[in-house]
């Protein structure tokens, strides 16, 4: 299936749909939230995700211990670990593999401590513009996770963090891409994040929100995508509004938290049920796990 294209994948899925019995197993199970790690379980994690029916994934990075950011070139070099663990993954699945790389916005908490904020800044824009050099090169298919701090901080760290989100939603717009963004879950998000993909010019329906209540509706996200966490309370919730939303684990694939923040296997493992329970019909779960997400990392 890796080797397939867009196209000849939708045409398969939309063959299956109708072929009876295997159809719980075969319609596209996307998970748009999964880590990687040099020390974690890495290949072996997508090699289980597979096993128990998972299709493709979105593979966005990390901070790697390996590689302390210091400087602003470093976020390349972390990037570049991400890109081979990808590699790898590739050689030895049949997965369909996006790539998001981008400097994760808790960062400027401990680089503005260190060096200053301003300094943090730059060093956070050129982990940005190289983020973005990558999606451009083909290497990988968004930009993420980026945005702010999920808990409270200084106006001046928030004011920061937005002024570096809003570039990178340029640098998605500039290159035809989306952004997945991390941040808070409060009562404004959406519509802040809709407002500050409206200042760079990027449709707000290509600004992707991980770990995302359930809110379906355009009156509760602002066109904004939301990508939710895979509980049965979410899905269920989410499915009550409509179909325009994606799934994900948020596996962070750290040995010392096995199955954090999810195990790898959940999203399979909901899908399937809720496809043999009557739950939800195979329908619905290809425009979630097939057409949503192909739209979203297909190049524009």
């Amino acid at each position: 299936m890796g080797s397939m294209s867009r196209k000849q994948r939708r045409a398969t899925y939309n063959y299956i749909v109708g072929s009876g019995p295997l159809m719980a197993e075969k319609v596209p199970i996307y998970d748009n939230h999964i880590h990687m790690s040099p020390s974690g379980r890495n290949v072996d994690a997508l090699l289980e995700f597979q096993k128990a029916g998972g299709t493709g994934l979105t593979l966005v990075t990390l901070p790697h211990p390996e590689v302390p950011i210091a400087c602003g070139g470093d976020f390349m070099e972390s990037y570049g670990i991400t890109l081979d663990l990808a590699a790898r993954a590739r050689e030895r699945t049949d997965l369909e593999i996006n790539i998001a790389v981008g400097p994760y916005p808790v960062l400027i908490v401990q680089l503005a401590a260190a060096y200053g904020l301003e300094a943090a800044v730059s060093m956070m824009m050129k982990g940005m513009e190289d983020a973005a050099s990558l999606v451009d090169s083909g290497q990988a298919q968004a930009i993420g996770e980026v945005g702010r701090p999920h808990f409270e901080t200084s106006p001046e760290i928030a004011e920061a963090s937005d002024r570096i989100l809003l570039r990178g939603m340029e640098l998605a717009r500039e290159n035809g891409c989306p952004v997945i963004v991390h941040c808070e879950n409060s009562e404004g998000t959406n519509e802040s994040l809709a407002r500050i993909a409206g200042k760079a010019g990027l449709d707000p329906g290509r600004v992707i929100k991980h770990s995302s209540p359930p809110l379906i509706l355009p009156e509760e996200n602002f066109g904004v995508m939301p990508s939710i966490p895979a509980s049965k309370v979410y899905i269920s919730e989410a499915l009550s509004k409509g179909s325009r939303f994606m799934l994900e684990t948020d596996y962070i694939d750290d040995p010392s938290k096995p199955g954090a923040v999810m195990s790898v296997n959940t999203v399979p493992k909901k899908i399937k049920g809720m496809l043999a329970s009557g739950a939800v019909d195979p329908e619905t779960v290809f425009r979630i796990c097939g057409e949503i997400p192909d739209s979203m990392y297909g190049r524009r």
